[in-house]
């Protein structure tokens, strides 16, 4: 039975690839790669599972933290994306 989970975790993260390089839009795309992340961190989980090591644990729970905040910092840059370029020239003072 685990190994059906694994299996169909490691399908889900393939689709969320797929979406992740197809996506229609930026953010479409970023749900899609905080969406690989989160399978990411069950996969890692159920694997420690099956293996009997629960240091897995603790790696997948640095995984989740990891994922958030890159997910957080990289919306963050894309809404300010628009204060980071340059003004012309009749905008300078």
């Amino acid at each position: 039975m685990i190994l059906a989970v694994m299996a169909a975790l490691l399908v889900a993260m393939v689709l969320a690839l797929v979406r992740a390089f197809v996506g229609p839009g930026l953010y479409n795309r970023l749900l899609a790669i905080n969406m690989f992340g989160t399978k990411t961190v069950l996969f890692v989980v159920v694997a420690g599972f099956l293996f009997g090591r629960a240091e897995f644990l603790d790696i997948g729970i640095l995984y989740a933290l990891v994922n958030f905040v890159a997910v957080v910092a990289v919306l963050r840059l894309t809404h300010y994306d628009e204060l980071v370029t340059e003004p012309s020239g009749d905008e300078r003072r």
